[in-house]
Protein backbone atom coordinates (compact mmCIF):
# COMPACT_ATOMS: atom_id res chain seq x y z
CA UNK A 1 0.00 0.00 0.00
CA UNK A 2 1.29 3.37 -0.77
CA UNK A 3 1.52 6.07 1.26
CA UNK A 4 -1.37 8.17 -0.37
CA UNK A 5 -3.45 5.42 -0.17
CA UNK A 6 -2.74 5.23 3.56
CA UNK A 7 -3.87 8.77 3.99
CA UNK A 8 -7.38 9.50 4.24
CA UNK A 9 -7.13 12.71 2.00
CA UNK A 10 -4.56 11.32 -0.13
CA UNK A 11 -6.70 11.11 -3.47
CA UNK A 12 -9.02 13.48 -4.36
CA UNK A 13 -12.30 12.05 -7.21
CA UNK A 14 -13.27 13.77 -9.80
CA UNK A 15 -16.76 13.08 -11.60
CA UNK A 16 -17.24 14.24 -15.28
CA UNK A 17 -20.69 12.60 -15.52
CA UNK A 18 -22.15 15.53 -16.47
CA UNK A 19 -19.42 16.17 -19.26
CA UNK A 20 -17.93 12.80 -20.31
CA UNK A 21 -20.46 10.73 -19.15
CA UNK A 22 -23.13 12.39 -21.55
CA UNK A 23 -20.84 11.48 -24.22
CA UNK A 24 -22.55 8.14 -24.05
CA UNK A 25 -24.43 6.91 -26.88
CA UNK A 26 -28.08 7.46 -26.55
CA UNK A 27 -27.86 9.68 -23.18
CA UNK A 28 -28.65 13.38 -23.27
CA UNK A 29 -28.98 15.43 -19.76
CA UNK A 30 -31.10 18.76 -19.55
CA UNK A 31 -30.26 21.78 -17.53
CA UNK A 32 -32.20 20.30 -14.77
CA UNK A 33 -31.31 16.70 -15.06
CA UNK A 34 -27.59 18.36 -14.32
CA UNK A 35 -28.65 20.34 -11.00
CA UNK A 36 -30.39 17.43 -9.67
CA UNK A 37 -27.51 15.26 -10.70
CA UNK A 38 -24.81 17.46 -9.60
CA UNK A 39 -26.70 17.71 -6.33
CA UNK A 40 -26.63 13.60 -5.56
CA UNK A 41 -22.83 14.25 -6.22
CA UNK A 42 -22.67 16.90 -3.79
CA UNK A 43 -24.84 15.03 -1.20
CA UNK A 44 -22.21 11.50 -1.56
CA UNK A 45 -19.62 13.98 -1.17
CA UNK A 46 -17.37 13.71 -4.26
CA UNK A 47 -14.41 16.67 -4.09
CA UNK A 48 -15.02 17.74 -7.82
CA UNK A 49 -17.65 17.89 -10.31
CA UNK A 50 -17.24 18.83 -13.92
CA UNK A 51 -20.69 20.31 -14.70
CA UNK A 52 -19.57 20.88 -18.87
CA UNK A 53 -18.13 23.46 -21.18
CA UNK A 54 -19.48 26.46 -21.10
CA UNK A 55 -19.51 28.62 -24.06
CA UNK A 56 -19.08 25.07 -26.63
CA UNK A 57 -22.40 24.70 -26.09
CA UNK A 58 -25.98 26.46 -25.24
CA UNK A 59 -27.14 23.55 -22.68
CA UNK A 60 -23.86 23.61 -20.69
CA UNK A 61 -23.05 27.38 -20.98
CA UNK A 62 -26.92 27.84 -19.51
CA UNK A 63 -26.18 25.04 -16.66
CA UNK A 64 -23.77 27.51 -15.41
CA UNK A 65 -25.63 30.72 -15.47
CA UNK A 66 -28.38 28.65 -13.57
CA UNK A 67 -25.62 27.39 -10.67
CA UNK A 68 -24.40 29.99 -9.76
CA UNK A 69 -27.73 31.32 -7.87
CA UNK A 70 -29.88 27.54 -7.60
CA UNK A 71 -26.76 25.29 -6.45
CA UNK A 72 -25.56 25.54 -3.03
CA UNK A 73 -22.48 22.97 -2.71
CA UNK A 74 -21.74 21.61 0.31
CA UNK A 75 -19.17 19.14 0.18
CA UNK A 76 -18.17 19.57 -3.63
CA UNK A 77 -16.25 22.54 -5.92
CA UNK A 78 -17.80 23.11 -9.52
CA UNK A 79 -15.47 22.70 -12.32
CA UNK A 80 -15.64 23.82 -15.65
CA UNK A 81 -14.00 22.57 -18.49
CA UNK A 82 -12.57 23.78 -21.65
CA UNK A 83 -9.32 24.12 -24.07
CA UNK A 84 -6.43 25.83 -24.24
CA UNK A 85 -6.23 28.97 -25.83
CA UNK A 86 -5.98 28.61 -29.59
CA UNK A 87 -2.40 28.22 -31.70
CA UNK A 88 -0.98 32.07 -32.48
CA UNK A 89 -3.13 33.97 -30.40
CA UNK A 90 -3.22 34.70 -26.33
CA UNK A 91 -5.26 33.26 -23.37
CA UNK A 92 -6.02 36.70 -22.55
CA UNK A 93 -8.05 37.40 -25.95
CA UNK A 94 -9.44 33.90 -26.82
CA UNK A 95 -13.35 34.27 -26.16
CA UNK A 96 -13.83 30.55 -24.73
CA UNK A 97 -11.09 31.11 -22.14
CA UNK A 98 -13.35 33.92 -21.53
CA UNK A 99 -16.59 31.86 -21.18
CA UNK A 100 -14.78 29.87 -18.64
CA UNK A 101 -14.31 32.65 -16.52
CA UNK A 102 -17.43 34.63 -16.81
CA UNK A 103 -18.75 30.71 -15.94
CA UNK A 104 -18.15 31.44 -12.39
CA UNK A 105 -16.71 27.64 -11.49
CA UNK A 106 -13.58 28.11 -8.82
CA UNK A 107 -12.10 25.27 -10.47
CA UNK A 108 -10.80 24.86 -14.24
CA UNK A 109 -10.05 21.70 -16.21
CA UNK A 110 -8.37 22.06 -19.36
CA UNK A 111 -7.75 19.98 -22.09
CA UNK A 112 -4.12 19.86 -23.82
CA UNK A 113 -2.96 18.08 -26.55
CA UNK A 114 -0.14 15.25 -25.07
CA UNK A 115 0.45 13.48 -28.09
CA UNK A 116 2.46 15.18 -30.57
CA UNK A 117 0.86 13.55 -33.74
CA UNK A 118 -2.37 15.04 -32.73
CA UNK A 119 -0.55 18.22 -31.88
CA UNK A 120 0.41 18.13 -36.03
CA UNK A 121 -2.57 16.15 -37.31
CA UNK A 122 -5.62 17.90 -35.35
CA UNK A 123 -4.41 21.03 -33.83
CA UNK A 124 -2.09 21.60 -36.92
CA UNK A 125 0.33 23.51 -35.07
CA UNK A 126 3.93 22.95 -34.33
CA UNK A 127 4.97 21.24 -30.94
CA UNK A 128 6.94 24.25 -29.76
CA UNK A 129 2.95 26.29 -29.81
CA UNK A 130 1.59 23.39 -28.47
CA UNK A 131 3.47 23.86 -25.00
CA UNK A 132 3.72 27.62 -25.10
CA UNK A 133 -0.61 26.87 -25.59
CA UNK A 134 -0.21 25.34 -21.91
CA UNK A 135 1.75 27.76 -20.73
CA UNK A 136 0.05 31.00 -21.76
CA UNK A 137 -3.75 29.61 -20.60
CA UNK A 138 -2.83 28.27 -17.29
CA UNK A 139 -0.34 31.42 -16.24
CA UNK A 140 -3.69 33.73 -17.27
CA UNK A 141 -5.88 32.01 -15.45
CA UNK A 142 -4.07 30.87 -12.35
CA UNK A 143 -3.41 34.27 -12.29
CA UNK A 144 -7.35 35.72 -12.61
CA UNK A 145 -7.60 33.44 -9.26
CA UNK A 146 -8.78 30.06 -10.52
CA UNK A 147 -7.51 26.61 -9.92
CA UNK A 148 -6.57 24.66 -12.79
CA UNK A 149 -6.28 21.36 -13.57
CA UNK A 150 -4.88 19.92 -16.98
CA UNK A 151 -6.22 17.11 -18.84
CA UNK A 152 -3.53 15.63 -21.12
CA UNK A 153 -5.57 14.20 -23.82
CA UNK A 154 -4.20 11.05 -25.05
CA UNK A 155 -1.74 11.01 -22.98
CA UNK A 156 -0.54 7.37 -22.23
CA UNK A 157 -0.76 6.71 -26.43
CA UNK A 158 1.54 9.66 -26.83
CA UNK A 159 4.03 8.55 -24.19
CA UNK A 160 4.35 5.31 -26.03
CA UNK A 161 4.62 7.15 -29.19
CA UNK A 162 7.14 10.40 -28.15
CA UNK A 163 7.87 9.78 -24.46
CA UNK A 164 10.04 12.88 -24.15
CA UNK A 165 6.93 14.83 -25.46
CA UNK A 166 4.13 13.91 -23.21
CA UNK A 167 6.26 14.38 -20.66
CA UNK A 168 7.28 17.83 -21.63
CA UNK A 169 3.33 18.71 -21.31
CA UNK A 170 3.00 17.63 -18.08
CA UNK A 171 5.59 19.44 -17.31
CA UNK A 172 4.67 22.81 -18.69
CA UNK A 173 1.50 22.24 -17.06
CA UNK A 174 3.35 22.03 -13.65
CA UNK A 175 6.03 24.43 -14.03
CA UNK A 176 2.63 27.36 -15.16
CA UNK A 177 0.95 26.81 -11.29
CA UNK A 178 -1.61 23.60 -12.38
CA UNK A 179 -2.47 22.01 -9.42
CA UNK A 180 -2.71 18.70 -11.18
CA UNK A 181 -1.54 17.17 -14.38
CA UNK A 182 -4.57 14.72 -15.40
CA UNK A 183 -2.88 11.61 -17.40
CA UNK A 184 -5.69 10.49 -19.87
CA UNK A 185 -5.79 6.91 -21.19
CA UNK A 186 -8.17 8.68 -24.20
CA UNK A 187 -8.64 5.65 -26.41
CA UNK A 188 -9.08 3.15 -23.55
CA UNK A 189 -6.40 0.79 -24.55
CA UNK A 190 -4.05 0.63 -21.70
CA UNK A 191 -3.78 -2.07 -19.10
CA UNK A 192 -3.11 -2.08 -15.67
CA UNK A 193 0.62 -2.92 -15.69
CA UNK A 194 1.23 -0.11 -18.52
CA UNK A 195 -0.16 2.13 -16.65
CA UNK A 196 1.90 1.57 -13.19
CA UNK A 197 5.19 1.63 -15.50
CA UNK A 198 4.23 5.07 -17.29
CA UNK A 199 2.70 6.90 -14.03
CA UNK A 200 5.89 6.23 -12.30
CA UNK A 201 8.01 7.49 -14.75
CA UNK A 202 5.52 10.76 -15.13
CA UNK A 203 5.66 10.80 -11.40
CA UNK A 204 9.58 11.53 -11.38
CA UNK A 205 8.78 15.24 -11.98
CA UNK A 206 7.21 16.12 -9.01
CA UNK A 207 4.40 17.26 -10.93
CA UNK A 208 1.03 16.43 -8.84
CA UNK A 209 -0.74 13.62 -11.05
CA UNK A 210 -4.36 12.52 -11.89
CA UNK A 211 -5.89 9.71 -13.88
CA UNK A 212 -8.44 9.59 -16.41
CA UNK A 213 -9.13 5.93 -17.89
CA UNK A 214 -11.77 4.78 -20.11
CA UNK A 215 -13.26 1.38 -20.38
CA UNK A 216 -12.21 -0.04 -23.57
CA UNK A 217 -10.03 -2.60 -22.72
CA UNK A 218 -12.28 -3.44 -19.40
CA UNK A 219 -9.69 -2.12 -17.96
CA UNK A 220 -10.48 1.57 -16.66
CA UNK A 221 -11.33 0.73 -12.71
CA UNK A 222 -8.29 -1.42 -12.46
CA UNK A 223 -6.10 0.78 -14.48
CA UNK A 224 -7.13 3.85 -12.23
CA UNK A 225 -6.48 1.49 -9.19
CA UNK A 226 -2.88 0.81 -10.71
CA UNK A 227 -2.11 4.62 -10.92
CA UNK A 228 -3.26 5.04 -7.11
CA UNK A 229 -0.64 2.88 -6.30
CA UNK A 230 1.64 4.11 -8.10
CA UNK A 231 0.92 7.59 -6.36
CA UNK A 232 -1.76 10.15 -8.05
CA UNK A 233 -3.38 12.21 -6.21
CA UNK A 234 -6.69 12.36 -8.32
CA UNK A 235 -8.48 9.90 -9.70
CA UNK A 236 -11.73 10.97 -12.97
CA UNK A 237 -14.41 9.06 -13.80
CA UNK A 238 -18.48 8.51 -13.84
CA UNK A 239 -21.09 7.73 -11.61
CA UNK A 240 -22.08 3.93 -12.96
CA UNK A 241 -19.09 3.99 -15.74
CA UNK A 242 -21.43 5.89 -18.46
CA UNK A 243 -19.41 7.78 -21.08
CA UNK A 244 -18.34 7.08 -24.72
CA UNK A 245 -17.59 4.07 -26.54
CA UNK A 246 -17.72 1.45 -23.29
CA UNK A 247 -17.43 4.10 -20.78
CA UNK A 248 -15.42 5.61 -18.18
CA UNK A 249 -13.93 4.46 -15.12
CA UNK A 250 -16.95 3.70 -12.50
CA UNK A 251 -16.51 5.82 -9.75
CA UNK A 252 -19.12 3.57 -7.72
CA UNK A 253 -16.33 0.75 -8.29
CA UNK A 254 -13.29 2.92 -7.26
CA UNK A 255 -14.93 4.17 -4.18
CA UNK A 256 -15.75 1.02 -2.97
CA UNK A 257 -12.08 -0.29 -4.06
CA UNK A 258 -10.42 2.85 -2.47
CA UNK A 259 -13.08 2.37 1.02
CA UNK A 260 -13.09 -0.97 2.01
CA UNK A 261 -9.72 -2.64 0.19
CA UNK A 262 -7.42 0.47 0.54
CA UNK A 263 -8.93 1.98 3.89
CA UNK A 264 -8.38 4.93 1.89
CA UNK A 265 -11.47 7.65 2.81
CA UNK A 266 -12.76 9.86 -0.38
CA UNK A 267 -16.02 10.61 1.43
CA UNK A 268 -17.10 12.42 4.20
CA UNK A 269 -17.53 10.20 7.04
CA UNK A 270 -20.86 8.22 7.14
CA UNK A 271 -21.99 8.81 3.41
CA UNK A 272 -20.28 5.09 2.18
CA UNK A 273 -23.74 3.91 3.14
CA UNK A 274 -25.19 6.17 0.59
CA UNK A 275 -22.79 5.15 -2.40
CA UNK A 276 -25.60 2.34 -3.92
CA UNK A 277 -28.81 4.62 -3.60
CA UNK A 278 -26.69 7.41 -5.33
CA UNK A 279 -25.92 5.28 -8.24
CA UNK A 280 -29.56 4.15 -8.68
CA UNK A 281 -30.55 7.76 -8.11
CA UNK A 282 -28.31 8.99 -11.19
CA UNK A 283 -29.29 6.21 -12.88
CA UNK A 284 -33.12 7.28 -13.04
CA UNK A 285 -32.25 11.14 -13.57
CA UNK A 286 -30.19 9.23 -17.12
CA UNK A 287 -32.89 7.00 -17.67
CA UNK A 288 -30.04 4.19 -18.10
CA UNK A 289 -31.54 0.86 -16.69
CA UNK A 290 -29.79 -0.33 -13.69
CA UNK A 291 -26.87 -2.52 -13.62
CA UNK A 292 -28.09 -5.57 -11.82
CA UNK A 293 -24.22 -6.76 -11.66
CA UNK A 294 -22.94 -3.48 -11.10
CA UNK A 295 -20.02 -4.12 -8.21
CA UNK A 296 -21.02 -2.75 -4.75
CA UNK A 297 -24.25 -0.96 -6.04
CA UNK A 298 -25.70 -4.00 -8.42
CA UNK A 299 -29.03 -5.47 -7.33
CA UNK A 300 -26.79 -9.14 -8.15
CA UNK A 301 -23.79 -7.73 -5.87
CA UNK A 302 -24.53 -9.67 -2.99
CA UNK A 303 -27.02 -12.16 -4.33
CA UNK A 304 -26.83 -15.98 -3.80
CA UNK A 305 -28.10 -18.89 -5.69
CA UNK A 306 -25.71 -22.13 -4.79
CA UNK A 307 -27.22 -24.05 -2.35
CA UNK A 308 -23.28 -24.93 -0.88
CA UNK A 309 -23.19 -20.85 -1.02
CA UNK A 310 -26.33 -20.68 1.12
CA UNK A 311 -24.84 -23.14 3.46
CA UNK A 312 -22.09 -21.60 4.21
CA UNK A 313 -23.53 -17.69 4.73
CA UNK A 314 -25.98 -19.51 7.24
CA UNK A 315 -22.63 -19.57 9.28
CA UNK A 316 -21.31 -17.16 8.60
CA UNK A 317 -22.18 -14.71 5.45
CA UNK A 318 -18.54 -13.55 5.49
CA UNK A 319 -17.67 -16.62 4.08
CA UNK A 320 -18.99 -15.59 1.15
CA UNK A 321 -19.42 -12.14 0.89
CA UNK A 322 -16.22 -9.78 0.26
CA UNK A 323 -17.38 -6.96 2.33
CA UNK A 324 -21.29 -6.29 4.10
CA UNK A 325 -23.57 -4.78 1.76
CA UNK A 326 -24.56 -2.52 4.14
CA UNK A 327 -21.52 -0.64 3.89
CA UNK A 328 -22.13 0.41 0.70
CA UNK A 329 -25.76 0.63 0.84
CA UNK A 330 -26.95 -2.09 -0.20
CA UNK A 331 -28.10 -5.47 0.80
CA UNK A 332 -27.39 -9.47 0.56
CA UNK A 333 -30.54 -11.61 -1.63
CA UNK A 334 -31.03 -15.10 -1.54
CA UNK A 335 -32.02 -16.38 -5.08
CA UNK A 336 -34.24 -19.15 -4.95
CA UNK A 337 -34.20 -21.90 -8.23
CA UNK A 338 -33.85 -25.57 -8.89
CA UNK A 339 -30.44 -25.02 -8.16
CA UNK A 340 -31.19 -24.01 -4.61
CA UNK A 341 -30.90 -25.82 -1.45
CA UNK A 342 -32.58 -26.01 1.95
CA UNK A 343 -30.37 -23.71 2.81
CA UNK A 344 -31.38 -20.93 0.13
CA UNK A 345 -35.18 -21.24 1.08
CA UNK A 346 -34.31 -21.30 4.90
CA UNK A 347 -31.89 -17.85 4.26
CA UNK A 348 -35.33 -16.17 2.04
CA UNK A 349 -37.78 -17.19 4.43
CA UNK A 350 -36.02 -15.36 6.83
CA UNK A 351 -35.08 -12.54 4.83
CA UNK A 352 -38.85 -11.97 3.94
CA UNK A 353 -39.65 -11.92 7.97
CA UNK A 354 -40.94 -15.61 8.23
CA UNK A 355 -38.47 -16.88 10.95
CA UNK A 356 -37.19 -20.24 10.57
CA UNK A 357 -38.68 -22.87 8.49
CA UNK A 358 -38.79 -26.69 9.40
CA UNK A 359 -35.85 -28.54 7.65
CA UNK A 360 -38.90 -30.54 6.01
CA UNK A 361 -40.76 -27.37 5.10
CA UNK A 362 -37.57 -25.93 3.21
CA UNK A 363 -37.37 -29.48 1.57
CA UNK A 364 -40.98 -29.35 0.53
CA UNK A 365 -40.34 -25.80 -1.13
CA UNK A 366 -37.39 -26.76 -2.90
CA UNK A 367 -39.06 -29.53 -4.14
CA UNK A 368 -41.96 -27.41 -5.31
CA UNK A 369 -39.98 -24.68 -6.81
CA UNK A 370 -37.77 -27.63 -8.75
CA UNK A 371 -41.37 -28.76 -10.22
CA UNK A 372 -42.03 -25.47 -11.20
CA UNK A 373 -39.45 -24.72 -13.14
CA UNK A 374 -40.30 -27.51 -15.09
CA UNK A 375 -43.35 -25.70 -16.63
CA UNK A 376 -41.29 -22.86 -17.10
CA UNK A 377 -41.78 -20.36 -13.69
CA UNK A 378 -38.68 -18.62 -12.53
CA UNK A 379 -38.67 -17.21 -8.99
CA UNK A 380 -35.12 -16.22 -8.71
CA UNK A 381 -35.91 -13.09 -10.08
CA UNK A 382 -39.35 -13.41 -8.86
CA UNK A 383 -39.14 -12.01 -5.51
CA UNK A 384 -42.70 -11.08 -4.73
CA UNK A 385 -44.24 -14.70 -6.53
CA UNK A 386 -41.89 -16.46 -4.54
CA UNK A 387 -42.98 -14.99 -0.97
CA UNK A 388 -46.99 -15.80 -2.51
CA UNK A 389 -45.71 -19.50 -2.81
CA UNK A 390 -44.42 -19.69 0.43
CA UNK A 391 -47.42 -18.24 2.35
CA UNK A 392 -49.51 -20.93 0.33
CA UNK A 393 -47.38 -23.29 1.11
CA UNK A 394 -47.62 -22.26 4.40
CA UNK A 395 -50.97 -22.20 5.05
CA UNK A 396 -50.79 -17.85 5.51
CA UNK A 397 -52.79 -15.78 3.34
CA UNK A 398 -52.33 -15.26 -0.27
CA UNK A 399 -54.64 -12.87 -1.31
CA UNK A 400 -57.32 -10.13 0.32
CA UNK A 401 -59.57 -10.41 -3.10
CA UNK A 402 -60.88 -12.37 -5.28
CA UNK A 403 -61.43 -12.43 -9.28
CA UNK A 404 -64.78 -13.60 -10.20
CA UNK A 405 -64.06 -12.51 -14.11
CA UNK A 406 -61.71 -10.70 -16.40
CA UNK A 407 -61.43 -10.08 -20.39
CA UNK A 408 -59.28 -8.06 -22.45
CA UNK A 409 -60.24 -7.46 -25.95
CA UNK A 410 -59.31 -5.47 -29.04
CA UNK A 411 -60.74 -4.45 -32.32
CA UNK A 412 -59.88 -2.10 -35.20
CA UNK A 413 -62.31 -0.54 -37.94
CA UNK A 414 -60.67 -0.63 -41.42
CA UNK A 415 -57.58 2.03 -41.12
CA UNK A 416 -58.44 3.29 -37.62
CA UNK A 417 -57.46 3.29 -34.36
CA UNK A 418 -56.89 -0.08 -32.39
CA UNK A 419 -58.88 -0.01 -29.63
CA UNK A 420 -57.83 -2.20 -26.55
CA UNK A 421 -60.25 -2.61 -23.31
CA UNK A 422 -60.66 -4.82 -19.99
CA UNK A 423 -63.08 -5.80 -17.91
CA UNK A 424 -62.29 -6.98 -14.58
CA UNK A 425 -64.96 -8.08 -11.51
CA UNK A 426 -62.99 -8.46 -8.10
CA UNK A 427 -64.35 -8.73 -4.50
CA UNK A 428 -63.30 -8.46 -1.02
CA UNK A 429 -61.96 -12.21 0.40
CA UNK A 430 -64.27 -13.29 2.73
CA UNK A 431 -67.73 -11.36 1.70
CA UNK A 432 -71.28 -13.22 2.90
CA UNK A 433 -72.14 -13.48 -0.80
CA UNK A 434 -69.83 -13.80 -3.81
CA UNK A 435 -71.57 -10.92 -5.24
CA UNK A 436 -71.93 -8.69 -2.34
CA UNK A 437 -69.19 -5.81 -2.23
CA UNK A 438 -68.06 -7.04 -5.51
CA UNK A 439 -66.96 -3.94 -8.33
CA UNK A 440 -66.86 -4.47 -11.88
CA UNK A 441 -64.70 -2.05 -14.05
CA UNK A 442 -64.36 -1.15 -17.78
CA UNK A 443 -60.93 0.18 -18.67
CA UNK A 444 -59.32 1.10 -22.25
CA UNK A 445 -55.78 0.78 -22.21
CA UNK A 446 -52.51 1.57 -24.67
CA UNK A 447 -52.40 -2.73 -25.24
CA UNK A 448 -54.12 -5.36 -23.34
CA UNK A 449 -51.39 -5.58 -20.45
CA UNK A 450 -52.15 -1.75 -19.38
CA UNK A 451 -55.87 -2.32 -20.22
CA UNK A 452 -56.10 -5.02 -17.96
CA UNK A 453 -53.96 -2.90 -14.98
CA UNK A 454 -56.03 -0.07 -15.55
CA UNK A 455 -59.26 -2.48 -15.00
CA UNK A 456 -57.95 -4.32 -12.12
CA UNK A 457 -56.50 -1.31 -10.10
CA UNK A 458 -59.81 0.66 -10.54
CA UNK A 459 -61.38 -2.20 -9.31
CA UNK A 460 -59.37 -2.93 -6.05
CA UNK A 461 -58.96 1.07 -5.45
CA UNK A 462 -62.55 0.39 -4.40
CA UNK A 463 -62.22 -1.54 -1.54
CA UNK A 464 -57.80 -0.55 -0.92
CA UNK A 465 -57.36 2.99 -1.29
CA UNK A 466 -53.67 2.07 -0.50
CA UNK A 467 -53.15 0.24 -3.38
CA UNK A 468 -53.08 3.90 -4.94
CA UNK A 469 -49.41 3.52 -3.78
CA UNK A 470 -48.72 0.95 -6.74
CA UNK A 471 -46.78 1.30 -10.06
CA UNK A 472 -46.25 -1.13 -12.58
CA UNK A 473 -42.58 -0.07 -13.66
CA UNK A 474 -41.67 -2.66 -16.48
CA UNK A 475 -42.89 -6.02 -17.94
CA UNK A 476 -40.70 -8.61 -19.99
CA UNK A 477 -41.92 -11.33 -22.11
CA UNK A 478 -39.55 -14.26 -22.69
CA UNK A 479 -40.13 -16.95 -24.78
CA UNK A 480 -39.27 -20.87 -22.95
CA UNK A 481 -39.73 -23.04 -26.12
CA UNK A 482 -38.47 -21.14 -29.94
CA UNK A 483 -39.17 -24.06 -31.96
CA UNK A 484 -43.17 -23.81 -31.16
CA UNK A 485 -43.40 -20.60 -32.84
CA UNK A 486 -46.52 -18.37 -32.04
CA UNK A 487 -47.80 -21.08 -30.07
CA UNK A 488 -44.92 -21.21 -27.55
CA UNK A 489 -44.81 -21.18 -23.81
CA UNK A 490 -43.98 -17.82 -22.52
CA UNK A 491 -42.51 -16.59 -18.97
CA UNK A 492 -43.99 -12.98 -17.98
CA UNK A 493 -42.11 -10.73 -15.79
CA UNK A 494 -43.52 -7.67 -14.38
CA UNK A 495 -41.88 -5.15 -11.66
CA UNK A 496 -44.00 -3.17 -9.41
CA UNK A 497 -42.98 -0.10 -7.56
CA UNK A 498 -44.43 -0.61 -3.61
CA UNK A 499 -43.04 2.08 -1.23
CA UNK A 500 -40.05 2.47 -3.23
CA UNK A 501 -39.18 -0.83 -3.47
CA UNK A 502 -39.26 -3.00 -6.49
CA UNK A 503 -41.01 -6.30 -6.17
CA UNK A 504 -41.21 -9.20 -9.49
CA UNK A 505 -43.88 -11.41 -10.25
CA UNK A 506 -43.97 -14.43 -12.70
CA UNK A 507 -46.89 -15.76 -14.92
CA UNK A 508 -46.38 -18.67 -17.37
CA UNK A 509 -48.75 -19.83 -19.82
CA UNK A 510 -49.31 -20.24 -23.95
CA UNK A 511 -51.16 -17.78 -23.78
CA UNK A 512 -49.53 -14.48 -23.53
CA UNK A 513 -52.14 -12.67 -22.41
CA UNK A 514 -53.46 -15.53 -19.32
CA UNK A 515 -49.44 -15.38 -18.03
CA UNK A 516 -49.42 -11.04 -17.82
CA UNK A 517 -52.45 -11.26 -16.14
CA UNK A 518 -51.50 -14.09 -13.63
CA UNK A 519 -48.22 -12.02 -12.79
CA UNK A 520 -50.31 -9.15 -12.73
CA UNK A 521 -52.95 -10.20 -10.40
CA UNK A 522 -49.98 -11.49 -8.26
CA UNK A 523 -47.96 -8.05 -7.84
CA UNK A 524 -51.74 -7.03 -6.33
CA UNK A 525 -52.05 -9.70 -4.08
CA UNK A 526 -48.70 -9.42 -2.91
CA UNK A 527 -49.00 -6.08 -2.18
CA UNK A 528 -51.85 -6.70 -0.13
CA UNK A 529 -50.78 -9.18 1.62
CA UNK A 530 -47.43 -8.06 2.61
CA UNK A 531 -48.37 -3.99 3.66
CA UNK A 532 -48.27 -1.27 2.14
CA UNK A 533 -47.86 1.88 3.93
CA UNK A 534 -51.14 4.16 3.18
Amino acid sequence: MTESLSNPSGITLFDTTLRDGAQQEGLRFSVEDKLRIARLLDGLGLGLIEGGWPGANPNDTSFFARARTELELTSSRLVAFGATRRPGGRAADDPLVAALKEAGAPVICLVAKSDSRHVEKALRTTAAENLEMVRDTVTHLVAEGFEVMVDCEHFFDGYRHDPGYALEVVRAAGESGASVAVLCDTNGGMIPSMITEIVADAARLGVPLGIHCHNDTGCAVANSMAAAEAGVIQIQGTLNGYGERTGNADLVTVIGNLETKYGCRVLPAGRLAELSGVAHAVGEIANQLPQARQPYAGRSSFAHKAGLHASAIRIDPDLYQHIDPALVGNDMRMLISGMSGRANVLLKASELGFGELTREQASELVDVVKEREVDGYSYEAADASFELLMREHLGLPTSLFEVLFWQASSHQTGQGPVTTTAVVSVHPTGDASRQAGATTVEAVGDGPVHALDQALRGALLDHFPQIAGCRLTDYRVRILDDGHGTDATVRVLIDTEIDQRITTTVGVGTDIIEASWEALVDAYRHALVSGIRS
